[in-house]
């Protein structure tokens, strides 16, 4: 059976207010058949992370537009976006480019 993998999320530039104000999250994710990916690690973030308001955070299956996510700092859009696969120790990193609202 596979591994269950540990993780870094951190959310910024507001997006940690979704989230208690905490803006690093070291995250043991259960083990699965499959390997995790973008689009099944975000609905688990929302069924176990998010406390309130993830229309915030969310918009269908992916991050709602302003939402920049960066995997080991590299543009998710150059990764696969939603099917990328996670590695053990990457780091995920969500920045809210929306101010005010």
């Amino acid at each position: 059976s596979r591994i269950s993998v540990v993780h870094c999320f951190y959310f910024r530039g507001g997006a940690e207010l979704l989230f208690d104000g905490v803006k690093k999250h070291q995250v043991t994710l259960p083990c699965q058949p499959e390997p995790w990916d973008i689009r099944n690690l975000l609905k688990w973030i929302k069924q176990n992370m998010l406390k309130e308001r993830p229309e915030l955070f969310l918009q269908g299956e992916s991050v709602r537009p302003g939402i920049l996510v960066l995997i080991n700092e590299a543009d998710w859009e150059l990764m696969g976006e939603l099917d990328y696969k996670l590695q053990d120790q990457d780091n995920v990193l969500f920045i809210s480019t929306l101010h005010g609202g």
